[in-house]
């Protein structure tokens, strides 16, 4: 029996390697568990033994591959750390190991919680992770989820006005935008793209958003509809990426609803909301990827994981900077849109932008620029539980 444990979890996708120390790095046990429910529950016996009032465990998040393990951490009452990869990877090049397997990966990391706090390398390595509330978790699920429906539309769009400019451009001709609901429709009303030269008007007229305006052009293309010689080839894949952007276009509206939903419950979304500009994706993202506020010392610390604090590089007569490696990209995207949003809304962050548009910089360093004065604003709101206030 110890009054305190350390562990370390080197994570993988199929199995995890252990490593058990005293608060002094001394190594007392390690193993490795599979990535299933047995795993799991192996780990935690392993642990248990120990009796310790006082467990740590390092884990690394890369790739999504610590959960559900994490989660179960959390419910234990244990405290939980997730390992900075990029210390990780500068403290192992400094302080090499005879060899590099997982097992070592792990007891390097068992090391850092000895280093913790005193030397500048491995200062703030390990980042502790808190529970958050159950909205921000279903913010966090919900906004990833949406981006990756997302780009996966707008690649089906991309290939779809391809592989329609090449067989039937005329066809392509019907409508400025391929997304456009009635075409997508008119698209997919027949297994395949050589059966629609023979609908009738009846039918025509049948489709959903498709009136009298749109039926007379949709009734000239069939009279003279030609396809290209690659048409066997593309005929059925056409209809059905059509048919896959319909699907998405579905789930993204019942996602937008249940992200709206989640939204009215998070204190943290509300709060973002009142900066105009600032709309519900956007905010929805932002609570859900920043988390517990308590894991930043300071407002420098959010504009850094938030993609808006360059790092200056300068040599000589030369200065530019250079993004920073540990940015929650998910973060930037969205903050860089809700910026974008705002100063279009408010005149004195448009003036500070243009301001900064005629000192040289560029489109995207203008908006990092007021994104970085907005970030102190937030940090202030969240803080201080304070709604953004527009002064008149």
């Amino acid at each position: 029996m110890v009054a305190s444990i350390r562990v370390a979890v080197d994570v993988g996708s199929r199995f995890h390697s252990v490593a058990v120390g005293d608060p002094t790095g001394q190594l007392l046990d390690e193993f490795t568990i599979d990535h299933r429910r047995d795993g799991f529950e192996r780990f935690f016996a392993r642990i248990d033994r120990y009796q310790a009032r006082d467990v740590r465990v390092a884990m690394e998040g890369y790739g999504g591959w610590a959960r559900p393990l994490d989660q179960q951490v959390l419910a234990r009452g244990w405290r939980l750390f997730n390992v900075n990869n990029l210390k990780l990877a500068r403290y192992k090049q400094i302080f090499p190991a005879p060899a590099k397997t997982d097992a070592i990966d792990a007891r390097r990391m068992l090391e850092l919680f000895t280093f913790d706090g005193q030397r500048p390398l491995v200062r703030n390595v390990l980042a502790e992770i808190n529970p958050v509330s159950q909205a921000q978790r279903q913010l966090k699920y919900l906004t990833r989820r949406r981006r990756h429906l997302v780009a996966d539309r707008g690649l089906r769009l991309t290939r779809l006005r391809v592989d329609l400019q090449a067989v039937c451009p005329d066809l392509l001709g019907l409508t400025r935008a391929v997304d456009n609901r009635w075409f997508l429709r008119w698209l997919t009303c027949r297994d395949c793209l050589t059966a629609l030269p023979r609908l009738q008007e009846k039918t025509i007229l049948a489709i959903p958003s498709i009136g009298a305006k749109k039926a007379p052009r949709i009734r000239a293309w069939q009279k003279q509809a030609t396809f290209g010689p690659d048409i066997d080839l593309y005929d059925r894949d056409i209809v059905a990426d059509a048919q896959a952007i319909l699907d998405l276009d579905t789930q993204l509206t019942d996602l937008n609803q249940r992200i709206d939903a989640a939204a009215a419950d998070c204190s943290i979304t509300q709060r973002l909301r009142s900066i105009p500009g600032f709309g519900v994706t956007g905010t929805a993202e932002l609570a859900g990827e920043i988390g517990d506020l308590a894991r930043f010392n300071h407002e420098a610390s959010l504009a850094l994981y938030l993609g808006m604090a360059p790092l200056d590089q300068a040599s000589g007569l030369t200065c530019r900077g250079r993004p920073p490696k540990c940015v929650n990209s998910r973060c930037q995207n969205a903050m860089m849109t809700c910026v974008v949003r705002h100063m279009r809304c408010v005149p004195e962050s448009r003036a500070y932008y243009d301001r900064k548009r005629a000192q040289g910089k560029r489109h995207n360093q203008a908006v990092r620029a007021l994104g970085r004065h907005l970030t102190r604003v937030i940090w202030r709101m969240l803080t201080q539980e304070r709604d953004y206030e527009l002064k008149t």
